[in-house]
């Protein structure tokens, strides 16, 4: 009987041991440095864009840097809004981050309700790049300056057709700011996306469109269009004849689109500490910054807290652009 209570007892001081060596197997597999698994970037627009591209080119860097597989996944849907749900309900690890751009700005004052809240169910990361747009017109039309258009649009109040890659996109709500500023009205004219809105501008059917330097300047160097403003501070190097709208009578007035990578709230500090070190480190390399400076766009990385901050005023002055508008989401 002896012998028998004995090994019970062993085999259950066996059982024991074995059960908290795994306790401590699965502590120390959880506190492995990070990342011990794939990392993805969500990119909410379709394949081909300039945050595509961007996307992927970062994504090769921080694979090599990581030695983790970084992939990105293409979740376009409700002009972006779709993917920042879809990750905002992620678990808040580190190893899901959402590609978000000014229209996520933009969203929380045009659309009437979201199902998640950009400043409590995300947190920044790093921001990536930014660029310029141009202010583009036909080239044998009669707008020549941006002095041109403000002066007609004066003088004809609502009747300067401009097209735009949508209702609520960058491009419409861009132009609506500068008509604000300049004290005129212009008329909207939104088509499914920026190639269409060119496209009417190139045959004479509206009299104005904006948009990226990557979509827009091959146009310009072909002589399809004329670009008669660029919404940087200073002129760009590949345009140098083209004036800022600081020149052109908007003193002070900047417009950049851009992007950066945010992840679920509650994702650790250390964490986000580590990914924006090693995404700093990879967007200061000269190749990657070479390929992102051909596609019209800036390097402009940072800390968490700049791009809290650049978020905050964005979300301001945009709010500030659809409510002179009257804008809404479609």
């Amino acid at each position: 009987m002896t012998s028998v209570r004995f090994r019970r007892r062993m085999l259950a001081a066996i059982a024991a041991l074995c059960a908290a060596l795994g306790v401590v197997t699965a502590a120390q597999a959880q506190g492995q440095a990070f990342p011990n698994k794939p990392i993805k970037i969500v990119v909410p627009y379709p394949p081909g864009g300039a945050n595509d591209i961007v996307s992927r080119l970062l994504a090769q860097k921080l694979q090599d840097q990581f030695g983790q597989p970084v992939v990105v996944e293409n979740r376009p849907g409700a002009s972006g809004n779709t993917g920042a749900d879809a990750v905002a309900k992620s678990p808040a690890d580190g190893y899901t981050l959402i590609l978000v751009t000014t229209g996520h700005s933009i969203a929380p004052s045009l659309y009437a309700k979201l199902p998640y809240d950009i400043t409590s169910d995300l947190v920044p990361v790093s921001t990536l790049i930014s660029g310029p747009m141009l202010v583009l017109t036909n080239p044998s039309g009669k707008y020549k300056t941006m002095a041109d258009l403000i002066a007609f649009a004066k003088a004809k109040p609502g009747q300067l057709n401009y097209g735009s890659a949508g209702n609520g996109s960058t491009t419409h709500l861009s132009a609506e700011l500068i008509a604000h500023t300049a004290g005129v009205k212009f008329n909207h004219i939104p088509y499914k996306g920026s190639a269409p809105a060119m496209t009417d501008v190139m045959g004479g059917n509206a009299d104005m469109v904006m948009d990226l330097m990557l979509s827009s300047v091959p146009h310009v160097k072909a002589g399809k269009l004329r670009a008669i403003a660029i919404t940087s501070a200073n002129r760009h190097p590949s345009l140098p004849d083209v004036p800022t709208l600081g020149e052109s009578g908007f003193k002070g007035m900047e417009l950049a689109v851009w992007n950066g990578l945010m992840v679920p709230a509650r994702t650790p500090k250390d964490v986000i500490a580590r990914l924006n070190a090693e995404i700093r480190k990879a967007m200061a390399s000269a190749d990657l910054e070479l390929r992102i400076n051909e596609q019209g766009f800036d390097v402009l990385t940072g800390t968490p807290e700049q791009f809290s901050a650049l978020l905050k005023a964005e979300m301001a002055r945009w709010a500030t652009v659809v409510k002179a508008s009257g804008a809404k989401a479609d």
